[in-house]
């Protein structure tokens, strides 16, 4: 009970702090919403216009594409956000079109239409005949960003794997020449199944009889063992050779398929299909001054009550500062001159 009592009190003394002081609640919020609706009204007149972008063909789950699975929408959108206010995409749409990079940064935004993949890129200026060069230029710049570059990287990569390629192949050769000897792991095979028919037919004139035909099987099996015995321990670096040889040539029949993706994008993402610039058009000065001048009449409204709060702090603390003067003494009251005179003998 006691608590309510003290809030209604407490209001009160707001609400007779707030009617005293009316004119600082009123005036802020209308001098702050008045001046920028001045700053709307007379700044020179803006020009705005979109441009489209819808690439399905990039975004999915077909194979290759570099934006796969559910977020591969929202994923495309940020990263063509990002692409075109990077630092290297304002710089080449600056000199494309000769405006600066602050005012680009300033002056672009960018919008997903839905859950889609579709995007609009808006721009604002002062000058008409900039906004469609600066979209033009700013999609183009963007998709090759994005798209295009994929196509460099992975000729790159094709470049370093057939680099490889040609290097294992050339080590095979050189250890082929210093040995003195071509192919040896298929020469081992060989001479290994001839040993094993030479063996067989030995054991077949052995058992017919043919003593001559024996001899001459074992002279042939100790030339082959012989030839296996130099070739033995020369095979497994001719063999990690060919390994290192087998895996180059994987590595750039993988590039050559990235490389063949990559263009298959960049050609999908060709600006010419999938993006188209609307018409410039006047910026609706009523429309910019509900959004502007709401918010500043908010934010004045708020600094007002802060200037009251200050106001009347300031005014209960020169009141409190204040000397007490101190009430005057009142003197006793003589007597009368009558009694004192009958008082005398």
């Amino acid at each position: 009970m006691n608590d309510s009592i003290g809030e209604k009190v407490e209001i009160v003394d707001y609400l007779r702090v707030a009617r005293r002081r009316l004119w600082v609640l009123v005036g802020v919020p209308v001098l702050a919403t008045g001046a920028a609706a001045a700053i709307v009204l007379f700044a020179p007149q803006q020009f705005s216009g979109t441009a489209y972008v819808a690439a399905p063909a990039l975004v999915g789950g077909a194979a290759g594409t570099q934006y796969t699975g559910t977020q591969a929408a929202n994923q495309f959108v940020a990263a063509f956000g990002a692409a075109v206010t990077s630092p290297r995409v304002l710089a080449d749409v600056a000199g494309d079109t000769g405006v600066s990079p602050e005012r680009l940064r300033d002056g672009l935004a960018i919008s997903q239409v839905g859950a889609s993949s579709q995007l609009e890129v808006t721009y604002t200026a002062g000058d008409r005949a900039k906004v469609a060069p600066v979209l033009t230029a700013t999609t183009t710049r963007a998709l090759a960003f994005l798209f295009s570059s994929q196509v460099g990287i992975a000729t790159g990569e094709v470049e370093a794997a057939n680099a490889d390629v040609t290097a294992a192949t050339r080590a095979i050769g050189e250890w082929e020449k210093a040995n003195k000897v071509s192919q040896p792991d298929r020469i081992y095979q060989a001479t290994l199944s001839e040993l094993t028919s030479l063996r067989q037919q030995q054991l077949s004139m052995q058992a017919v009889g043919n003593g001559r035909g024996a001899a001459a099987a074992a002279a042939a099996i100790t030339t082959a063992q012989k030839k296996l015995d130099e070739l033995g321990p020369k095979l497994p670096d001719y063999q990690a050779l060919l390994a290192q040889r087998d895996a180059a040539t994987n590595a750039l029949s993988q590039a050559r398929e990235g490389l063949q993706a990559a263009r298959a994008q960049a050609q999908a993402a060709d600006p010419k299909q999938v993006t188209s610039i609307g018409e410039a058009h006047e910026v609706s000065r009523m429309a910019e001054l509900v959004r502007t001048a709401l918010p500043v009449g908010g934010a004045g409204l708020l600094l007002g009550v802060l200037l009251v709060g200050v106001l009347e702090l300031l005014s209960r603390g020169r009141v409190a500062a204040r000397p007490v003067v101190p009430a005057a003494r009142t003197a006793a009251p003589s007597a009368p001159a009558e009694t004192v005179t009958a008082a005398r003998p």
